[in-house]
């Protein structure tokens, strides 16, 4: 059975997510291919699976027509639902939710494409985030849907031992834009940087083919007029094999990852920064709900408090025990909860409902 996925470039989670279950359901005899609309730099991470990359209707049509898909699941860009049909696709066409961003964005993302999945899609598929699950019960109470975790295999991408570096390390990833809220890290690193320890480093990994101008340009004003300059590492395009070895030198560095972000769908850096021993201080950000329980798996802040994220952040640095039983309960945790047997199930399921499955 071949399956396709839909996305508009092969970057951020839902590239993370993509990889991840092409590994999970091929353990169930689905083959997984990957179209992408367009790439905005040239690495293309090792997807293990046909992956394609086009815009053309007459490109899209013959990969189609081709791979002769049982199903083909589009993640966010609902308005294509409508073009597939027109192409010619009459299998089973779903409607994926991943990373529609801050929460009136996604209801207002949601309202609109109503016309377009009640008419074109036969299902809805999303994981379990609490916003997500809310704005769909009220607006599509009786159309198909199917929410269930995300996968991430903990055994591919783990923790490794990385010379210790001796000033601890705090990490971030995303892209510059507002849902990401870098500004709140900057401003959390030059506390801990000025009041705790001048030591510290900070890594911010992001992708600076997706940043406006306007927003590289305030981010650099703003690292300079907080004097981060020293402190501050700036890496892009990072190869997503090589992340497994920054989290680990992050954790083991004596720092920690710091998601600041406003809303986060499933948050796919978390659950790897926790499957390498890498300590998470995050947001209270809904979807990662699953993934962080306080003081247990991780620690939250409360979004715009940069003083309480400090505080924190301090604590988790100083007390070593805590940090010991955090960086070892999320281990478990992220095993347990989202294992790929668990999605192959689960996606299964879907498609027996749907009828894909006899």
């Amino acid at each position: 059975m071949n399956i396709l996925f839909v996305y508009y470039v092969p970057s951020g989670g839902v590239e993370t997510l993509n990889r991840q279950r092409s590994t999970a359901l091929r353990r169930k005899n689905i083959n997984c291919h990957f179209l992408y609309y367009q790439k905005k730099r040239e690495l293309v991470n090792n997807h293990e699976a046909p992956t394609f990359i086009t815009n053309e209707d007459d490109e899209i049509k013959r990969i189609i027509d081709k791979g002769k898909y049982s199903a083909i699941i589009i993640t966010s860009d609902y308005l294509s639902l409508k073009r597939f049909r027109d192409l010619g696709f009459e299998g089973n066409l779903i409607l994926e939710i991943q990373g529609l961003g801050a929460q009136h964005v996604a209801r207002s993302v949601l309202i609109n494409a109503y016309p377009y999945v009640t008419k074109y899609a036969n299902g809805i598929l999303s994981s379990i985030t609490p916003h997500i699950e809310q704005i769909l019960s009220e607006h599509y109470p009786s159309f198909p849907k199917f929410i269930f975790h995300n996968c991430f295999d903990s055994s591919m991408f783990t923790y490794k031992s990385i010379p210790t570096k001796r000033h601890p390390i705090i990490g971030w990833t995303g892209r510059i834009e507002d849902n990401k809220n870098w500004r709140e890290f900057l401003r959390i690193g030059h506390r801990l940087i000025h009041f705790h320890n001048p030591k510290i480093k900070l890594y911010m990994f992001e992708d600076h083919t997706l940043a406006s101008s306007e927003e590289r340009k305030a981010f650099n004003r703003m690292i300079k007029q907080l004097n981060l300059q020293k402190n501050l590492n700036i890496l892009t395009n990072v190869p997503h094999e090589q992340m497994a070895d920054y989290f680990s030198m992050i954790g083991d560095s004596g720092g920690f990852l710091c998601s600041t972000s406003k809303v986060e769908g499933f948050g796919y850096a978390i659950v790897e920064a926790m499957s390498c021993r890498c300590p998470v201080l995050t947001t209270d950000s809904d979807g990662v709900k699953n993934s962080i329980i306080d003081n247990k798996t991780g620690k939250y802040y409360k979004l715009g408090d940069v003083i309480g994220a400090e505080k924190q952040a301090k604590e988790l640095m100083i007390n070593k025990q805590l940090r010991e039983n955090i960086r070892s309960a999320a281990l478990t945790h992220i095993k347990t909860l989202y294992s790929p047997a668990q999605y192959g199930n689960h996606f299964i399921r879907m498609l027996t409902t749907l009828g894909i499955i006899q």
